[in-house]
């Protein structure tokens, strides 16, 4: 897998950089995906010409609305066959958050497609991109392409190693108006229901609420099953989101990558985080003192 920033600076420099990558990856044989606005899916129309028509395309708007998803999508279209990926955010309306969990998820796309035969490029237009994301495009991409050609980045870091803004800070405790109640393995339907009612009463919608009570039943388990046996949830209401945190006083972080990755087919365990990154909008871990917290935020209205 090839994984290649493209930083460029005019619409032009955008279609020097990016055609020959697609004819050539056509000549080969692969599947292409283009990621990019209406605009700029023009401009490589009208200079591939009829093999435009051998291109496949996907809105920024829905292939980047939920981070850990587009992880998912890059996932699905490069299993199996050989690919080139082009795909670029168009940034509008994306919170500091947002930002910074598409630049995380950017970095694990160099493990979690690391077997595939799969060239991903991420263009970004460095006079419109957030300053973290053109700060950080030499940071997570191994290559960088530019009018000199590509060249290795000196300054990868490998996204075992990643260490973001905040990262090591710990959670901010939960609020003072936090809903809290204890589980063991007896009490998770009980934990279920609990949830379920919180959830409702606070006005989320209906498929919301059942992402919300798999993604805490799955992680509740765990702790059960390979942590403590027991734990506690807190749940709140802020900024439109509802926070539930589970925490086990027994568990452990030992995998950097936590939930980004998914498990294999045949792995017995890794689906409970990966899966309530898949439903939920953020999902924070912290090991402190013993005790793994796991906080979820899920908007109550969309």
């Amino acid at each position: 897998m090839r994984h290649v920033a493209v930083p460029y600076d005019s619409e032009e420099s955008f279609v020097t950089l990016t055609v020959p990558r697609v004819r050539s990856a056509l000549d080969e044989g692969r599947q292409v995906l283009v990621v990019t606005g209406a605009a700029k899916l023009g401009l490589l129309a009208a200079a591939l010409g009829p093999d435009a028509a051998r291109i496949d395309s996907r809105s920024p708007a829905a292939w980047y609305a939920h981070p850990y998803r587009m992880l998912a999508a890059c996932h699905d279209y490069t299993r199996g066959r050989s690919t080139l990926v082009i795909a670029e955010p168009s940034w509008t309306g994306m919170s500091e958050r947002d930002i910074r969990e598409l630049i995380r998820c950017d970095s694990v796309i160099n493990a979690a497609l690391h077997r595939a035969a799969a060239i991903v490029m991420c263009p970004y237009d460095v006079r419109r991109a957030p300053e973290p994301v053109v700060a950080y495009g030499p940071v997570i991409h191994p290559a960088l392409l530019g009018a000199d050609g590509e060249v290795t980045s000196t300054r990868f870091v490998p996204p075992h190693d990643l260490v973001l803004d905040g990262d090591h800070a710990p959670l901010p405790p939960p609020a003072p108006d936090a809903e809290r109640f204890g589980f063991t393995g007896r009490e998770l339907k009980r934990l279920r229901r609990t949830v379920g009612d919180y959830a409702r009463a606070a006005g989320m919608d209906h498929d919301l609420v059942t992402s919300l009570v798999i993604s805490v039943s799955e992680i509740a388990a765990n702790s059960v099953e390979h942590g403590a046996g027991h734990g506690t949830v807190a749940m709140w209401i802020r900024d439109g989101e509802l926070i539930c945190e589970i925490s086990d006083p027994g568990g452990a972080l030992d995998d950097p990558l936590p939930g980004y990755i998914p498990p294999e087919p045949e792995s017995p365990r890794g689906y409970g985080l990966w899966i309530s990154r898949q439903l939920c909008d953020l999902v924070d871990l912290r090991a402190e003192d013993g005790v793994l917290r796991v906080r979820l935020h899920l908007r109550v209205e969309r």
